[in-house]
């Protein structure tokens, strides 16, 4: 995302009633919870809608897709908006959207619903999660520059814990199973904005015109920035298995259909998300990676075994170790990336970046859909592994290539 200058972005000016900065950083990583806990809530009910309107596997998770090809519509075009209007005034607009999304779920009476909720959604997230990230920097109360990037993390790994969980304890035991937790994440939108309305203004003085942003790689960069956006991408495609079909893969091989027990065991692979990234915070970006491809082989080992025997405690072995290699491989690709993309390009190239692992994601989704429709789910677990493990030894020799001829690779990933 492109950034103005310091001198180009109007000061803050706070009245009486309104939140200071650390209010507003905390506004802001409510944001980013918030949009987590969006895109997690249907995850634990895609079994229940597919039972109720005997939807096949690929519809649903062509359901889920919808929300990465969303983002991928917006971030080149609308990802500069923040800039343009300010992180609040932008980071309103995309809390409404998802808002509005709530209720498509909520009161769905066909599938059609859930394509324009999931819609909603990624178009609502693409806008706050960006405007949302530079409030967090901007706002930062600490002096290092780690403390807003930690809490991002920690935000965005909470709200997809508590969406997991929530929704999959509600579907349980309480009643209106397919609307309750999307009126819960309602009122958490209202709650969020009414708090980004108490933060003060930060529109731009000076206003440039809107035009699309134009994703770019600058040379000199292009094999880091092929590491780290294959690394970034093996993470979202392990994460669409796993928020597309993982409910439907524990209610099927491990033989339960209590969406408590399913929402839990969805929810402790977003702790590992987060425990992994605390601890993994000084870690270089070389080794992050390297780490992230092998727990995410492992992973995959895992996930075929659980699907295989059938055991619950595998189905969580792969949770937790899945979420620690999503952590890995995301978060060292970032790392990577930044570290030597250049200031006045990292904008554009994040959002190339971006674009890439989201086109994953959708046709990771889609394909193991399409795979377990035309076969059977056992089948299309192992189609998805092996190509997996593929992208994984890729990642790997590409490092361990750029490491041996590159100087400026080899400085960065151990940075």
């Amino acid at each position: 995302m492109s950034r103005q200058a310091p001198d180009q972005l109007q000061q803050p000016t706070r009245r009486p009633g309104q939140l200071g900065k650390r209010g507003a950083f905390l506004a802001a990583a409510s944001v980013l919870a918030l949009v987590l806990w969006s895109s997690g809530a249907p995850s634990t009910l895609y079994p229940s809608y597919a039972a109720q309107w005997d939807l096949a596997p690929v519809v649903m998770t062509s359901v889920f897709a919808t929300y990465p090809l969303a983002l991928i519509v917006v971030l080149p075009l609308f990802g500069n908006l923040s800039d343009l209007y300010g992180r609040r005034l932008v980071m309103i607009g995309g809390v409404t959207l998802i808002a509005l999304s709530t209720l498509l779920f909520a009161f769905a009476p066909n599938v059609g619903f859930l394509f324009a909720g999931r819609a909603l959604q990624g178009i609502g997230s693409g806008l706050a999660m960006g405007a949302a990230t530079v409030s967090l920097i901007e706002n930062n109360p600490r002096i290092s520059p780690r403390f807003a990037s930690t809490t991002a993390t920690v935000a965005t790994a909470t709200g997809l814990t508590l969406a997991l969980f929530v929704s999959g304890l509600m579907a349980q035991y309480a009643p209106l199973p397919l609307m309750l937790s999307y009126l819960v994440l309602l009122v958490l939108a209202i709650a969020t904005t009414a708090a980004l309305l108490l933060t003060p203004g930060d529109r731009p003085a000076v206003r440039q015109p809107w035009r699309p942003q134009s994703p770019k790689v600058p040379r000199g960069i292009r094999m880091s920035f092929l590491i780290a956006t294959l690394s970034v991408a093996l993470a979202y495609s392990m994460g669409a298995i796993f928020l597309s079909l993982g409910a439907h893969m524990i209610a099927q091989f491990a033989q339960t259909d209590n969406r408590a027990v399913v929402g839990s065991l969805l929810a402790s692979s977003s702790v590992a998300i987060c425990l992994t990234a605390l601890l993994a915070g000084r870690v270089s970006a070389r080794s992050q990676v390297w780490a992230g491809a092998i727990l995410t082989v492992v992973s995959l080992a895992l996930m075929v075994g659980a699907s295989t025997f059938g055991s619950s405690a595998l189905f969580l072995s792969w949770c937790l170790v899945g979420g620690s290699a999503y952590s890995l491989a995301f978060t060292g690709g970032l790392g990577l990336i930044n570290s030597v993309a250049p200031a006045h390009h990292r904008g554009a190239t994040l959002s190339l970046l971006y674009l890439v692992a989201y086109f994953f994601q959708a046709v990771t989704a889609i394909g193991v859909g399409a795979l377990a429709t035309s076969g059977t789910l056992s089948t299309a677990v192992l189609v998805a592994a092996a190509i997996l493990t593929g992208l994984c030894l890729l990642v790997v020799v590409l490092l361990q290539i750029s490491t041996r001829f590159s100087p400026q690779t080899a400085s960065a990933v151990n940075a």
